[in-house]
């Protein structure tokens, strides 16, 4: 579950040791002693550090010749602060809902259903991708269903799951992470929970 994810990724950012090595490796790719000196501490400690950073994405490996350069993952970094701060916001939105929002989550279910009849076959097959956001929102909300929040998914088994509603997989594939309703990882898919998904406002 993708809540363990931005535990751990703040976890990672949780020693001021570890802050000032990504704000270095902003900057510039350096290498372990490079970076020992520069923070004034032992090779060990950086290892230490280095090794809690990458277990969270957040750096990735160079080798050349027999020296190792660290440098930053960004979009990691940018990818699970934004989940952080999707998660809150809607938890606080979901906290504070009026009976006027009620209503119009009734108009928007209403809305999503009528989508879905005019763009699905009475089979379940999608009969084109909608070109409106918000239209197009509604018909990959309809695609995860079958697929399990922590369950780890092989490329093929989304192309797969995919393909039992439109032949297109590699286009909705790529909608799923743009929106945030899935991540990948080194070829591994996992799908967010509803709290991270983004928001078309």
């Amino acid at each position: 579950m993708q809540l363990n994810r931005i535990i751990n990724f703040h976890k990672a950012l949780s020693d001021p040791t570890r802050i000032r090595i990504l704000a270095l490796l902003a900057k510039e790719p350096q290498h372990g002693q490079a970076l020992a000196e520069r923070l004034g501490i032992t090779p060990s400690t950086i290892t230490h550090h280095m090794a809690r950073l990458r277990d969270a994405g957040l750096i990735k490996t160079r080798r050349e010749k027999n020296t190792i350069y660290f440098s930053l993952e960004e979009m990691t970094l940018q990818r699970d602060a934004q989940a952080t701060l999707n998660f809150i916001l809607e938890s606080v939105n979901g906290l504070m809902k009026t009976e006027g929002e009620e209503g119009m989550s009734n108009s928007r279910e209403k809305e999503r259903d009528r989508v879905l009849r005019n763009f699905f076959t009475p089979d379940g097959k999608l009969k084109q991708i909608p070109v409106q956001c918000k239209k197009r929102r509604f018909v990959l909300e309809r695609m995860l269903d079958g697929l399990t929040v922590g369950r780890k998914y092989l490329e093929n088994e989304i192309n797969e799951h995919i393909k039992t509603f439109h032949p297109d997989y590699a286009t909705i594939r790529r909608e799923f992470i743009i929106w945030g309703y899935m991540y990948r990882d080194n070829g591994i898919y996992e799908m967010n929970p509803p709290e991270l998904w983004k928001r078309e406002d």
